[in-house]
Formats: structure tokens, sequence, C-alpha cells
């Protein structure tokens, strides 16, 4: 077969026979494509045929002004509207309306190659795969893809999907030349409206360990102007690879810049003052202190995260969180602030009776004043987290109950 298997999650299922008989439909999202729908839409219509596949193109119109509805009816593509703009919810509209019980998301702009559809289509009608990407950077060149994209944005985004837990041999996290049953992927529940689709989709698809592979099919040139804003459509993407992905955006960070206060601040307590770099001594008072309080509020951020995700998803609670699901959490969180202000107020009592008595050793004393304004910043941190956790288990109890 033509395809290469890249990438796979799970254990295989059992391989289903071909079937002729599917349906295929080949998703086009469009805005004012009217210089190339009609192209990307017969070589669609030819590629099928010639395969001897039974399928349309459905072209996605998400409020042109120029003449693509007319082109791509013309070319003999079946066309609906989509007025909410946005490229995920035109994806989105048009894999609710497809007749196939496989779907192909692809662009109008004549940048993926229709040509390359049965090589998408094949391991999904075998039963080989759950989701086909079909990976583009191998052939992308200079006037296709803009430099930054290929060897910046795209690959840290592959990567980030790859360390939140799924498809660690992925390559193109990025593009949307996909094939899947409409049935499967309408299970994850996709909710975003713009290009971060494709990052909600493969995050989806892991979570729910469906396979995967990546199909080469190259990127052309494209025929008109580009849709893609780098920054907005990255800082999405980035917004809904935190919500997915909490352990590694908060979790891990937070735990680890939390680990790294508790050092810096015990090595500022010791004898020795401090950390001593060639010439100098570096006593991390200051730093110290911001890493403890940055560190635990970015951890509990990504507790909440993570909470979500599994409560959103129906999926079991990860091992990180769930202490935060347990009734007795928020008075856990209540009984660790009360410790944590006495302490800091005991430690800033000290420091006051002793300067009283005129023993104040000024600068040396320091750390330890530090240290009381952190465990007094801390503390409130945790029983504020703990006000919070109670108002979502009891918000969660509503919900249930008027279920």
């Amino acid at each position: 077969m033509a395809y290469q298997v890249e990438v796979e999650q799970s254990a295989p299922a059992a391989i289903r026979d071909e079937r002729i008989v599917d349906l295929v439909t080949v998703v086009l999202p469009c805005l004012n494509e009217q210089d190339s729908v009609g192209l990307v839409v017969r070589e669609a219509i030819e590629s099928l045929a010639s395969s001897g596949i039974h399928g349309e193109v459905l072209v996605v119109d998400n409020g042109s002004t120029d003449r693509s509805v007319q082109v791509a009816l013309a070319a003999g593509a079946r066309v609906i509207h989509e007025h909410r703009r946005g490229y995920g919810r035109a994806i989105r509209t048009g894999i609710a309306a497809a007749t196939g019980s496989i779907v192909v998301m692809a662009d109008a702009d004549w940048t993926y190659d229709m040509t390359k559809l049965p090589s998408l289509i094949d391991p999904i009608r075998h039963g080989v795969a759950d989701i086909a990407v079909g990976a583009r950077l191998h052939e992308a060149n200079r006037e296709s893809m803009p430099v930054l994209h290929k060897y910046l944005g795209t690959p840290a985004l592959t990567a980030i999907i790859r360390g939140a837990g799924g498809y660690d041999k992925l390559t193109d996290s990025q593009s949307g030349y996909r094939c899947f049953r409409k049935d499967t992927i309408s299970r994850l529940g996709l909710r975003a409206d713009g290009m971060e689709i494709t990052s909600e989709m493969l995050l989806k698809s892991s979570s729910h360990r469906l396979r995967l592979i990546e199909v080469p099919t190259g990127y052309r040139k494209r025929i008109g102007v580009s849709k893609l804003n780098t920054f907005a459509d990255g800082w999405r993407n980035l917004r809904v690879l935190a919500s997915h992905a909490p352990e590694m955006f908060f979790l891990v960070p937070g735990a680890g810049v939390l680990l790294l206060g508790a050092a810096l601040t015990i090595t500022d307590l010791l004898p020795a003052r401090g950390i001593e770099i060639g010439s100098f001594r570096w006593q991390p008072v200051f730093f110290a202190s911001i890493a403890l309080i940055l560190g635990l509020q970015t951890t509990l951020v990504g507790v909440v995260f993570a909470w979500r995700k599994s409560s959103v998803e129906g999926h079991e609670l990860r091992r990180s969180v769930r202490l935060i699901a347990a009734p007795s959490f928020p008075a856990v969180c209540s009984i660790a602030s009360v410790v944590l202000l006495a302490v800091g107020f005991a430690l800033d009592a000290v420091l006051f009776a002793r300067w009283l008595a005129g023993s104040g050793t000024g600068i040396a004393d320091l750390p330890i004043a530090s240290l009381a304004q952190s465990l007094l910043l801390m503390g409130g941190t945790l029983g504020s987290f703990g006000l919070i956790v109670r108002w979502l288990h009891w918000d969660q109890h509503q919900r249930q109950h008027k279920d």
C-alpha cells in the first residue's frame, strides 16, 4: 500500500475488511478562494473517481465575498454556508454535514495535493488507523511555507503535543490534511473555532487512545492570500495546549519552581549563607521567595486545569489531581494555610522581639524575614485555593443533582 505507518497509539484494533461502499466526504473550508477552489474540487473528484472511491466534495463557505461559491458549484462540489467565521468552525460544520462515513479535511487554497487522497483514505478504510495525517514538512519549501513556520512554529507545537503524552513519533501536528471516520471524531467533542482545532483534535485523539499514522503528502505553494495569522493563531494554539496538557504547562514547571525555591531558601539559611559563584557569593533571598510563591500558585493552577480537563472529558482523574477531587481537600488546604500563617507570624514575632531588645543583626536576619513573608503569602494562597475548591465541589454537586 502507498501509506507508511509512522505513529501508532495503543494496540491495533481488528483489521476491517476493505469497504468499497464507504462514502468519502472531502471537506474544504473556503473563504474567498475563487482562484483555487475550482481546481481543488476538480482534482479531488478526479482522484476519488480514478481510485474507485465513492465520494463527494463538500465546500463550507465561510462568508466569501468573491465568486468562490459559484466556482465551487460549477466544479461539482456541494456547497453549504457557515457564516460564523473561523477555520475550526467551518471544519466542525463540514464534518457534521458530511454524507460520508469517512471524512477528509483539507484546504481550498491548492496547498494540499488531492491526488494523495487514496493514501490518506486507505488506512482508515482498512482499519489500520483511526486518524491519518498528511505530513508536509519533508516537501515544504520557502515558497509553500514560511521558514519560521517550518523550522520553529510547527516543530515547537509538535514537540509540545508529543510531550503532552500523545503520539511521540508525530512530525507535523499542524497539518490540516487529515482523514478519519466521522463517528470517531464526532465523539471527541471538538470545540475550537480557529486554526487551533488541529492541536485540539490530536490532543483529544490521544486521550481517547485513537491510533494515528502519518502519510507523506507534501505541500504546494498556495494560490491567493494566506488567512493564517501567525501570532493570533499561535496564541490560540497555546491556550488549547495549556487547557488540554496542564501537567506539561503548569504542574511539572510549577512543582519544579516550588522545589527550587525551597532548596534556595534552605541554602540561604545555612551558616555558609548563599551560593558561592567564582569570587562572588549569591544570596538568593528574594529569588527564593518569588520561586516559592509562584511555584505554589502555578502548581495549584495546573491542578485546577487538570481537574477540569478530567471532568469535561469524562476521564478518570490522573494521580496528580485525585487529591483535589476528594471531599476532604478543602479542609486540608485550610489546615495547611493555618500552619503556614502561624509559622510565618511566629517568625515575624521573633524578629520583632529581637529588634525591640536591640539584638537584631540587620541584614543577617533578611533570609528569615523573607521566609516569614513567603510563608504568609503561601498560607493565604492555600486558604483562598481551599475556598475555590470548596465552591468547585459545590458547583459540581449542584450540576450532578440537576442532571
